[in-house]
């Protein structure tokens, strides 16, 4: 088997289904290994059967919240560019958040996505903090349980709009966003050799 999903330490230890149930999310590809099966083992057998859409949307499930935020930073990064007066507040706001969880910045996360404009992708970084935890929110959200899979869905969507727009690179890119999170999941700041979209920072 190959090695290319060895040594991510952050990723829980639960079998790879449970963890998409509790997220709600269904693979559309077919699995052979057994539902006991940890997420490298499952995530091995995407690759062999080339289902890269699938182990984008396990590996947005299996990261944890913190990591997954800036997983999907990366992914906005890589079409947005170096940090700039012109970011949207969205992705500032979620990068805020990565390098210090507070709730103050998770507020601000949520705040963003009421003045964010309809066409900016970005907000898929802000949801993907306010539903971090499992709820809508800090303080009086906290009360209230999130959709299943949200902050999960939402890195994923992150990652398919980088897709999106740099469509001319489609199949290297996603082979790119695959490697970052894999990097991230070893305890990596998913800054690779090759990939120089964005300024260095670490999470």
């Amino acid at each position: 088997m190959s090695e290319r999903f060895d040594g991510m330490v952050k990723v829980p230890k639960d079998p790879a289904a449970r963890l998409l149930a509790d997220a709600n999310v269904l693979l559309k590809t077919p699995l052979e290994a057994p539902a006991s099966a940890p997420a490298d083992v499952v995530l091995g057998e995407l690759v062999e059967k080339e289902a890269w859409i699938d182990i984008l949307m396990l590996l947005g499930v299996i990261l944890p919240p913190r990591e997954r935020v800036w997983w999907a930073c990366l992914a906005a990064r890589d079409y947005i560019g170096p940090k700039s007066e012109r970011d949207p507040a969205a992705l500032s706001a979620a990068e805020a958040w990565v390098f210090k969880p507070t709730d103050e910045n998770r507020e601000a996360a949520r705040q963003s996505l009421d003045h964010a404009y309809v066409d900016d992708e970005t907000v898929h970084c802000a949801m993907c903090v306010l539903y971090s935890d499992g709820t809508l929110g800090p303080g009086d959200l906290a009360k209230f349980p999130a959709p299943a899979g949200a902050s999960e869905t939402s890195a994923f969507a992150m990652n398919m709009v980088a897709l999106g727009e740099l469509s001319d690179k489609f199949e290297a890119h996603t082979q790119v966003l695959i490697d970052r999170a894999v990097d991230i999941a070893r305890g990596g700041n998913g800054q690779m050799k090759n990939d120089d979209s964005l300024e260095k920072g670490e999470a």
